[in-house]
């Protein structure tokens, strides 16, 4: 049993700062700094290390706009801004947790004097960047995707994301699943027809522990996000599709695309990375997904035997992941040039290797969970540049009037020939996505 929280916001804040300055001096995931505090400190119960964590990454979500508030980019000013202006706490608050033992030092008058200033005006002569709270060396790109829109859609990237279900239909119904996890307060989602929501309860509130629900013990539920549900669907396989996942990952996807499938139809999931299938083959037992064909790399090609005999190529590739920004506020302060200029190549490589499985009329399904143009449709456009007898396909093709209905507002033409759809938190209150579909037209 998980013990009972026993710091005080004073020590709370503490450790915050201490984890936030781990991160800066190690270059490392807050995640990785926070399990490493938790375990040099085990007294600190399950409370409190909820609190301390979202402290971190609540700090980290808005660390451009702390520091100019404060004017001091120090992790001990990004905690105290969080505490006194995102959480609520104000001034008073934030005095009172300062005054218990183990706490951080006392504010300095110039501390004082910047948490009471009104943030408009403390805010009016800041940059884009700083507003939007992302590195100043994507100002250039986001400007050119989003326009005036740029700190808007930046804001909704640096807010708190929620947690989405998708209802495995090999097993159960939306209206029933929902039914079932009415007591977590669940939702349907707005685009997804196979999504459910929970509710955010705020940076302190426990959050629901999914695996310990029956619906999801069961293969009733997966956790994905509503962005991501909707990529597969896009997809939109038929009876007696073959279809390879090439970046299949923990196998989210695969999951999403055999429930679309049915008995059907066959799933070939392959990952360069072993690794990140996890415990993927348990997951396939429990949604009840047989049609799922782990191919992990081996010595030789593992995929010789598919060339030419996918009618769907699903490309999750791998990317700098700016479109997830809500749930790893850490990555975005670590993303530098030469990371970006390493995944286009990445991306370029993978979907070469793509079009070697289509067969003629297949196509690949092209998805990144990045908002940037660079990754997305500027990749596009290099692919139908290097490989002749393909072209771009409309996205919703293949989807229900009602869907293509309800996903048209996403539907976005970002450069010649290039249809594609764009989720992103301020649009479609999903995680950043993108989907293109290419399709082979000669053999």
């Amino acid at each position: 049993m998980e013990k009972d929280p026993i710091m005080k916001d004073g020590g709370r804040l503490q450790a915050a700062i201490e984890v936030l300055d781990d991160v800066e001096r190690h270059k490392r995931p807050v995640a990785d700094a926070l399990k490493d505090w938790g375990l040099a400190h085990r007294f600190a119960g399950s409370g409190d290390r909820l609190a301390i964590g979202s402290l971190a990454f609540d700090a980290l979500r808005r660390k451009a706009t702390n520091a100019h508030l404060m004017g001091d980019a120090s992790p001990r000013a990004a905690v105290l801004a969080t505490y006194a202006r995102l959480w609520g706490r104000g001034l008073d608050g934030l005095e009172a947790a300062l005054a218990h033992p183990h706490a951080p030092a006392p504010l300095t008058d110039d501390e004082r004097r910047r948490l009471v200033a009104d943030e408009a005006e403390a805010l009016a002569d800041a940059p884009d960047h700083v507003l939007g709270d992302f590195p100043e060396w994507l100002a250039p790109s986001l400007a050119a995707l989003w326009g005036e829109a740029t700190v808007a859609e930046a804001r909704a990237l640096a807010g708190r994301a929620p947690v989405d279900l998708r209802v495995n239909t090999l097993k159960g119904a939306r209206h029933k699943v929902l039914a079932e996890l009415a007591h977590l307060g669940a939702v349907e989602t707005a685009l997804s027809p196979l999504g459910l929501r929970l509710p955010d309860g705020g940076p302190t509130a426990k959050p629901p522990h999914i695996p310990s629900e029956a619906a999801y013990q069961e293969g009733r539920v997966e956790i994905q996000d509503e962005g991501s549900q909707i990529a597969a669907l896009i997809a939109a396989p038929r009876p007696g599709d073959k279809i390879l996942d090439l970046c299949a990952g923990g196998g989210g996807k695969s999951l999403a695309l055999a429930a679309s499938l049915g008995a059907d139809g066959r799933i070939f999931a392959h990952d360069n990375d072993k690794r990140r299938f996890g415990d993927f083959r348990d997951r396939i037992e429990r949604a009840g997904a047989p049609n799922i064909e782990i191919r992990p790399p081996a010595k030789g090609d593992v995929l010789a035997d598919l060339e030419g005999r996918m009618n769907i190529v699903v490309v999750d590739a791998p990317c700098t992941g700016t479109g997830t920004w809500r749930r790893r506020p850490d990555a975005k302060w670590r993303l530098r040039p030469n990371a970006l200029e390493a995944r286009t190549k990445d991306q370029d490589h993978v979907l070469d290797a793509a079009a070697r499985f289509a067969a003629h009329k297949g196509r690949i399904v092209y998805i990144t969970c990045s908002v940037l143009m660079e990754e997305n449709e500027d990749r596009v456009v290099a692919f139908l540049a290097r490989h002749d007898g393909w072209r771009i396909a409309n996205p919703l093709a293949r989807l229900s009037p009602e869907m293509r209905d309800r996903l048209a507002p996403y539907v976005r033409r970002g450069a010649p020939g290039t249809p594609a759809l764009r989720l992103t938190p301020r649009t479609g209150d999903t995680d950043g996505f993108f989907v293109a579909v290419l399709e082979r037209v000669e053999s």
